[in-house]
């Protein structure tokens, strides 16, 4: 029951953000914040062991394949300089800052909370990137980031945890081990790509196919982790590859598939936000000694440290290679302040840190890990900091620094001008095949298939042309209106005669059906 009641509240909370200003992860945290103190409501502790092998794949999965194999293959130098870079350099910066500030805690525990609030979330900055609208190379460094650091994270707190217990890390060995994760999760998701693909282009039922989809992040997690690999990438690379080639899978796949992602999406990310508030009474419950004043200070100051730690960071990172490179320089432009600005200030941390967190483990003598509990609540304060603080102020942050927005203009043309080519192929396919005796058509059906391979070719040309006065819309627009309105008068007709027992609900399934895919291929979504 407690479950239940955490996601229908959860989908519930994040439904009514959408009509307001406040974005979804804020409002989640939140509301979870206020709800963790009310009566009757159970500790919700947050379990690595669900979190990391559970929660994390389907996220990063989603967040892969709606990502570009391209646009971060052309980015791949801030993405390796964040995703690696950034996150080691962070794990030593914040762990040696805590080190001064904290008496009394030793340099290796201090090093496992570097590592721990090391990475920017992949939820919470894509989350804040779609609703903030940012432009398209900010989101692709972002969400490449995001993608790729958690590997480096979970790695360097193996290290970083095994020095603390005394269990002879070495540099070497870290080394080492990060070598054998990366790689290791590489190779995994170079070797379970294409037969995982082959599968999905040769099991014709779409129900089959997106029960397979659901698996697949977390087939490749698993059997990455299994050999000591990073499920992480393991599930990154498999995941762009299958949304590259997407193309591939037939259409009814790619329309259950969407929807079942998206709908799985919104339910874990809600889920997830909500659980960081609730999280609260877990962390102060155990804070100890560390209550009051110097808790507050301890707070104050590595959140300091985690935002100046990136901006200290991602300006070299971003601003340098082009000023040192004439190539890179050329390719790229001279390199501004405002997207190393916004990259830095969109450092949100999120879940993943919190569970990395609850995994300290308790030592082989029973006792705590040093300092365990101050390290829960300061990365839990670093958590809520940045995504109350930065994502709060990333939208306003946004508009007054004035990105330059789409050329809404010249992305119709070029739409435009794909789909002459497209038409122009097809009607040439169109022709052979008519030549052929055995694909002999009556005329008004042949006529039939050229006037919807002509629709489609003035459908986008319609849109750069003059909006009707009295409405604002295009011909194009009107179009579809229309169509929808015809469609909608049908639907309540099949619905009417099968009220009336004329047809049965399995033929008006079958009707409505045939209705929505002609409403789908209508329908063109402008947000």
């Amino acid at each position: 029951m407690p479950l239940l009641l955490l996601v229908a509240g959860s989908a519930a909370i994040a439904a009514a953000a959408r009509r307001t200003w406040v974005p979804a992860p804020l409002l989640l945290v939140a509301v979870g914040l206020a709800v963790s103190y009310l009566p009757g409501v159970p500790d919700y502790t947050l379990d690595p062991h669900i979190v990391l092998p559970l929660l994390l794949p389907p996220l990063l999965h989603t967040a892969a394949t709606d990502s570009s194999y391209l646009d971060l293959r052309a980015q791949l130098r801030p993405v390796a300089l964040l995703s690696v870079g950034y996150v080691l350099f962070a794990t030593f910066a914040v762990g040696w800052a805590l080190y001064l500030i904290v008496p009394g805690l030793p340099l290796t525990a201090a090093l496992v909370f570097g590592a721990v609030v090391a990475p920017p979330d992949a939820v919470a900055a894509t989350a804040v990137a779609r609703r903030v609208g940012l432009p398209s190379r900010v989101t692709t460094i972002l969400q490449g980031e995001s993608l790729l650091n958690d590997a480096t994270a979970i790695t360097a707190f193996r290290v970083a945890v095994a020095a603390a217990v005394g269990e002879g890390a070495t540099w070497a060995g870290g080394i080492g081990e990060f070598l054998v994760a990366a790689v290791g999760g590489v190779a995994f998701g170079l070797v379970l790509m294409a037969p995982l693909h082959w599968l999905r282009t040769h099991v014709k039922e779409a129900l089959l196919q997106n029960t397979l989809s659901l698996l697949i992040p977390f087939v490749a997690y698993a059997a990455a982790e299994q050999v000591h690999a990073s499920g992480v990438i393991a599930v990154v690379v498999v995941a762009l590859y299958l949304g590259h080639r997407a193309w591939e899978v037939d259409f009814a796949t790619r329309l259950q598939e969407e929807a079942v992602w998206k709908m799985v999406a919104f339910v874990l990310e809600s889920v997830v936000f909500a659980l960081i508030g609730l999280q609260l009474p877990v962390v102060l419950g155990g804070l100890g000694e560390y209550a009051g004043a110097d808790a507050a200070w301890y707070a104050l100051a590595v959140f300091a440290v985690v935002v100046v730690t990136r901006f200290a960071w991602v300006y070299p990172a971003i601003r340098l290679p082009p000023v040192l490179s004439a190539r890179i320089r050329q390719r790229e432009g001279k390199p501004g302040w405002k997207t190393p600005f916004v990259i830095a200030w969109a450092g949100m941390r999120g879940v993943v840190s919190l569970a990395i967190a609850f995994s300290i483990p308790i030592t082989a003598d029973g006792e705590d890990f040093p300092q365990r509990n101050l390290l829960l609540f300061l990365t839990f304060t670093t958590v809520i900091g940045t995504l109350v603080v930065q994502g709060l102020t990333l939208p306003p942050l946004i508009r007054v620094l004035k990105f330059p927005k789409h050329d809404a203009q010249a992305e119709t043309l070029a739409e435009a001008n794909a789909q002459a080519q497209a038409s122009r192929a097809a009607e040439r396919r169109l022709d052979e095949l008519l030549a052929d005796e055995r694909n002999a058509l009556p005329a008004p059906l042949a006529d039939r298939l050229r006037t919807v391979l002509e629709r489609r070719r003035n459908a986008v040309w319609e849109r750069l042309g003059q909006v009707n006065p009295v409405t604002g819309e295009t011909a194009d627009d009107t179009y579809r209106r229309l169509s929808r309105e015809m469609i909608g008068a049908e639907r309540e007709v099949f619905v009417r005669l099968r009220d009336g027992r004329y047809i049965d609900d399995e033929m008006l399934r079958t009707l409505l059906r045939r209705l929505d895919l002609e409403e789908a291929a209508a329908y063109r979504e402008t947000t």
